[in-house]
């Protein structure tokens, strides 16, 4: 069992490595962005205690008391899961309907002015989360709190909402127009699951 007392980014980042979570070359990001970096967190979240372990040391970053944790599928639920489980609180996800929105199925509804936690398990443009976020905010929810393993993002992504994570990794986007990688001639991987 992994001590989880004594934290740092330095052994998180071990784990993502160790793993093979934490990948370098020349990767297309679901967000149509080219990067040098990708963080693939399911290569580590396979491992049930390594989920559990990311899960509490989450947990115990948050500061407020939360009705649900949601999170977007698929990259989300796993860790999402594990917080909810930590904070002893329910757990629920969204999922892309037909026409590509984030949405609410399987009967799962946030009741009005619930306190919710949405939690990641990498944010770089923070795009999917915006979309939870709204998602959250339409159907009563109240976002308290934002958070994920690994913070790729500038600080403006989520309109100025505080991003609770426990690495933060600074690495290099690229448009396809200036993608310095493409003009090497390297190889261009999409690792990633959402559709342009």
């Amino acid at each position: 069992m992994i001590d989880n007392t004594t934290y740092d980014e330095t052994k998180v980042l071990e784990i993502l490595k160790d793993t093979g979570a934490f990948l370098t070359g020349h990767f297309l990001l679901s967000s149509g962005l080219h990067s040098d970096t990708y963080i693939q967190c399911a290569k580590g979240l396979k491992y049930p205690e390594y989920a559990e372990f990311f899960g509490k040391l989450i947990a115990k970053k948050i500061k407020v008391k939360v009705d649900y944790v949601v999170s977007p599928a698929l990259g989300g639920i796993i860790i999402g899961y594990e917080v909810a489980r930590a904070l002893k609180v329910p757990f629920l996800f969204t999922e892309r309907d037909e026409k590509g929105n984030m949405s609410l199925r399987r009967d799962q509804v946030i009741i009005n002015n619930s306190k919710i936690l949405i939690v990641e398990d990498v944010i770089t443009t923070g795009k999917s989360t915006l979309e939870v976020t709204k998602l959250v905010e339409s159907s009563g929810g109240v976002v308290t709190s934002i958070a994920c393993i690994v913070n790729r993002s500038s600080k403006k992504v989520l309109e100025s909402r505080e991003i609770i994570s426990l690495v933060n990794i600074k690495a290099a986007t690229y448009s396809l127009e200036k993608c310095p990688l493409c003009f090497q001639g390297l190889e261009l991987v999409k690792p990633g699951s959402r559709k342009q």
